[in-house]
């Protein structure tokens, strides 16, 4: 049989150390399945580690290392196909193209377009979505199938574009920039399956990235699987690990919505009437209480008391009332002791010359001067006719000639009726 025949020549070929890149690393059950790029040629021969060489290597190894592996061609007899099988792999250097991708990486988080503040937030159920995706690939019936599940009414726009290869770039470049331009567009999924490295090697483009980056639209990045890391998803305002993943983020489910709502109201039904059950009950509180089940207790208990406190007032207004009018009566007696009135009103007199001044010796009223006598009740008009000689009185003899309605303050001197002469009585001018 061919097939054996191959195996035979094949087996009897040696191994051989070859330098490649690889561009695919998975494990399963151990055994590690991957893919070697040559860094020269555009060639790519699929490789096999068993689990056995697996554990003597001393390195950590991932896709898009540059490696030197010792190779012997394998030929499976019952699938047809050929593989190298490795029995020993060591690192040479990062490979060209992950160390031209992380060299644009790092140019474009300098620039800032991986920022988390300038990511745009996606909204809660977009009416119409753009999707960039391949034609009639399975990323394009996963993000369809499962947008539509969740929320029937949801529309989209399709972009077709190639999702590897030379035309990568340009057309999905094209097709954000057309999405992005529709106003009803509100956010755009950029959808690819899973592939090996070099296959999303165009999500890395850097022309894929700005576009990205200046769109107006909020864009999802859902390329690959979740292993898989493409610069797009670097700039996109969120990564999705899967092309479904990005159906479910993008688009909410309604039944889990309607039942959140249901929930949300069912929950404010219960808070409202728990708060109303505590308030009726505080109320009821309230009422039962003596201060408001009966109010008249208030009067009642407070009646006695207001009684005996008015009673108490009216006792020391009454006090206080005479006390103070026994006051008011020492004072108008001693008022009436001070005044020069009652001075008058026991017989004295005040003796004023012509010019208002009060005659206080008998040199101040010569004869002939005119006087001014002021008497208890009225005044008289009167004529000095010179000292007397009086040396007990002091005073000069005066001749009325008649009352006088004129009254003046000043000092006094003795009624001739007085039996006793007294000091005179007055004040200063």
């Amino acid at each position: 049989m061919l097939s054996n025949k191959l195996k035979e020549y094949l087996d009897r070929l040696g191994t051989v150390w070859v330098e490649g890149e690889i561009t695919q690393w998975g494990i399963s059950a151990g055994n590690v399945y991957g893919k070697l790029k040559d860094v020269d040629a555009d060639a790519t021969v699929s490789f096999t580690i068993w689990s056995s060489v697996k554990a003597r290597l001393s390195e950590q190894f991932t896709q898009g290392d540059r490696v030197v592996a010792l190779v012997k061609p394998n030929w499976w007899v019952k699938g047809g196909s050929l593989t190298m099988q490795v029995f020993d792999l060591k690192h040479v250097g990062v490979g060209d193209l992950l160390e031209r991708i992380e060299q644009l990486r790092a140019k474009l988080q300098a620039e800032g377009l991986f920022d988390p503040a300038r990511k745009k937030r996606l909204p809660f159920l977009p009416g119409v979505i753009g999707l960039v995706t391949g034609r009639d690939s399975d990323a394009e019936k996963d993000v369809l199938r499962n947008a539509h599940l969740r929320w029937p009414a949801v529309e989209f726009r399709i972009e077709y574009a190639a999702v590897q290869g030379d035309r990568t770039v340009p057309e999905v470049v094209r097709a954000i920039a057309k999405l992005d331009a529709d106003p009803e567009v509100e956010v755009i999924i950029v959808a690819r399956g899973g592939g090996d490295f070099q296959n999303l090697l165009g999500f890395s483009d850097e022309r894929v990235v700005r576009a990205a980056a200046e769109a107006s639209t909020p864009i999802v990045s859902a390329i690959g699987h979740e292993a898989d890391r493409p610069l797009l998803d670097e700039v996109a305002d969120l990564r999705a690990s899967t092309p479904t993943d990005a159906a479910k983020r993008v688009v909410p489910d309604v039944a889990d919505e309607l039942a959140r709502v249901e929930q949300t109201r069912a929950r404010l039904g219960m808070r409202l009437t728990a708060i109303l059950t505590r308030e009726i009950d505080r109320i009821e509180h309230l009422r039962s209480r003596p201060s408001l089940a009966d109010s008249n207790w208030i009067v009642d208990r407070r009646a006695e008391e207001l009684t005996r406190w008015v009673a108490r007032g009216t006792e020391l207004v009454e006090r206080t009332l005479e006390r103070q009018a026994s006051r008011v009566g020492e004072l108008r007696g001693h008022l009436r002791a001070l005044s020069p009135q009652a001075t008058l009103d026991r017989g004295y007199a005040i003796v004023q010359g012509a010019d208002g001044h009060v005659v206080r010796s008998s040199d101040a009223a010569p004869a002939g001067a005119s006087l001014v006598v002021t008497l208890a009740e009225g005044a008289l008009a009167a004529v000095s006719e010179g000292a007397t000689g009086d040396v007990r009185t002091g005073a000069s003899t005066v001749t009325s000639t008649g009352a006088n309605t004129g009254t003046s303050t000043g000092a006094s001197t003795p009624n001739p009726s007085e039996s006793t002469p007294a000091e005179p009585v007055g004040g200063r001018e």
